[in-house]
């Protein structure tokens, strides 16, 4: 698929067929999201992927009830974390930006995309979670206190088809000066 087909073609899915994703894709998935940049190459982002469908049940306890809807349709959970105190940091530690510990949150945001969109070309769909219970999560996942929970990402073979919703006007988005 050409690039921007794609980028035009991603919607957020929240229906999924039963169908499981094959842990090949799921590792393709993963590789396409460690080449999105990163601050000095600092690849921090982190994928935790789990398909148990017992845990998936038991875990929407911990999501807002239209969170755990998706959950409890998608065959496919990933949870995005990352390593802190690296990205927006020198390697002795000193904030490099105003943004500090934030920019890992960019990071990561670029490589959830990227995730997302690797999907897509795969003919997988994804919505990108982020209200959810971040302690009972982190258990579940095992994600280790050097890395924060950043979002999760359902995944899924596509049980329906979402429009796009409208986009604001370029001009509210774009400035030229």
């Amino acid at each position: 698929m050409e690039t921007l087909k794609c980028i035009e073609t991603r919607r957020s899915v929240r229906k999924f067929s039963d169908k499981p994703i094959d842990k090949d894709l799921i590792e393709t998935l993963a590789q396409a999201a460690q080449l999105a940049p990163t601050w000095k190459n600092s690849q921090t982002a982190r994928f935790t992927a789990l398909s148990d469908r017992k845990i998936l049940n038991e875990l929407c306890a911990a999501l807002p009830a239209y969170n755990a809807a998706i959950v409890g349709s998608a065959p496919l959970l990933i949870a995005v974390s990352s390593v802190t105190g690296r990205s927006g940091f020198e390697r002795d530690g000193t904030p490099t930006t105003i943004l500090g510990e934030a920019y890992t949150y960019f990071d990561c945001g670029a490589a959830t995309q990227t995730l997302c969109l690797a999907a897509n070309d795969l003919g997988i769909g994804t919505v990108i979670l982020g209200i959810f219970d971040h302690e009972v999560l982190r258990a579940v996942f095992k994600i280790p206190e050097t890395e924060n929970l950043v979002a999760l990402v359902a995944c899924g073979y596509k049980n329906d088809e979402p429009q796009m919703p409208p986009r604001r006007p370029l001009n509210d988005v774009l400035r030229f000066i």
